[in-house]
């Protein structure tokens, strides 16, 4: 459409809206705090992202650590198992070995005690391990004591008890005592040991054995 201006009057120009320059730095100000806020957010995303690998990586580690622990527990544990096994069977052959060491010492320490004792013989020795059970018969009570004496002096025997005396009364023409005694056998300790107690002489190498009277044993 066509429009003539008939009151030749000057078209009027179209007015700007203009922005305030404090408006306009507000805009500015407003946009940088997003792009600065933006980044630092950025940049705490990454350094947490950076620790959580660590932590991962961490973590990752100590499960490995923890396997192999677990894994060398269990060995320790199979070699503890077999350590037990071990001793016990240790303990056997040793036990065994100190029951079979000594047999030859000790028929010869008990003939030789009963050959320097007078009117005593000897009715049954029980061995068990290193302990012995005597029993026997004597002609009086003294007879008994010399032989508790001559089994100490040995060096053969130690802790000797009497368990039971008495006298015999099935004979009634001769006088007899029965009597049953315990002691420990062990083998004399070597030249340059600890020495023994005191009256533990060990017996003289040529001393005779009484076989006759050790023959009931």
């Amino acid at each position: 459409m066509i429009r003539i201006n008939l009151l030749g009057r000057a078209r009027p120009k179209a007015t700007r809206t203009t922005v305030p320059l404090e408006a306009t730095l507000q805009y500015v100000l407003l946009v940088i705090a997003l792009v600065v806020s933006i980044g630092a957010l950025y940049g705490h995303y990454l350094l947490l992202d950076r620790e959580n690998t660590k932590v991962l990586a961490h973590i990752q580690k100590q499960m490995g650590e923890k396997a192999r622990l677990e894994q060398l527990k269990q060995q320790v544990d199979n070699f503890e198992k077999q350590r037990v096994v071990l001793q016990q069977r240790i303990g056997v052959i040793e036990e065994l070995q100190r029951n079979r060491t000594g047999g030859q010492e000790l028929f010869e320490a008990i003939a030789n005690t009963v050959s320097r004792t007078d009117t005593l013989w000897l009715t049954s020795v029980d061995r068990k391990g290193d302990a012995l059970t005597i029993n026997g018969s004597a002609g009086s009570i003294n007879a008994v004591a010399n032989y508790i004496t001559q089994l100490k002096r040995s060096g053969y025997f130690q802790t000797v008890e009497i368990k039971e005396s008495h006298q015999d009364d099935t004979s009634k023409t001769i006088e007899i005592f029965t009597f049953s005694l315990t002691a420990q056998f062990g083998l004399p300790q070597p030249a340059g040991a600890a020495p023994a107690a005191p009256g533990n002489a060990a017996p003289a190498a040529n001393s005779p054995p009484a076989a006759r009277k050790a023959g009931n044993t």
